[in-house]
């Protein structure tokens, strides 16, 4: 956490030398620096949150190697035994209800599971302040994006740096 903060202070430092180019490209550079920051630490700590919170109830799913998937992406070469029976012997009706509910279809409870994580306080505040700050630029007629947009930049790299030393 330290480490963190140290980064972000240094970061600071670094923005508040802009002041010294002129107060419109320091409000560009510190509004567009911490809302990137915020909104990558929120995004990260509510995915955390979400992650630690289904591998506690045990909702996830054992999903195969990765190299496994490019190798056979449709799963034909699994391990079920195949039916070799002839066609009069088999039952086509039995077989498509099976094969039916390995597809997985859209459902309440997988919409439910996606908004929990993209409804996260920690993820929609940052991005509120995002919005308006970029609006209270624009309407003070000081948003430059030549320093917008690198300060973005900038707040996306310390931020994901920082999450990555707190989520470790």
């Amino acid at each position: 956490m330290k480490k963190v903060i140290s980064i972000f202070l240094v970061a600071q430092i670094f923005i508040f030398a802009t002041y010294l180019i002129s107060s419109a490209v320091f409000a560009n550079v510190e509004v567009a620096f911490m809302s990137a920051f915020l909104v990558i630490l929120g995004s990260s700590f509510a995915y955390s949150k979400m992650v630690d919170k289904q591998v506690a109830s045990e909702q996830y799913e054992d999903k195969r190697d990765l190299l496994d998937e490019i190798e056979d992406p449709h799963e034909l070469y699994d391990d079920e035994p195949l039916n070799m029976a002839p066609a009069e012997d088999l039952d086509l009706k039995q077989i498509v209800k099976q094969e039916k509910a390995k597809i997985k279809t859209f459902s309440l409870k997988s919409a439910k599971h996606g908004a929990k994580g993209s409804v996260s306080a920690l993820r929609l505040v940052p991005y509120v302040l995002l919005v308006l700050g970029f609006i209270a630029l624009k309407n003070n007629d000081i948003l430059d994006l030549r320093f917008y947009l690198p300060a973005l930049t900038f707040g996306i790299i310390i931020g994901s740096l920082s999450a990555k030393e707190v989520l470790a």
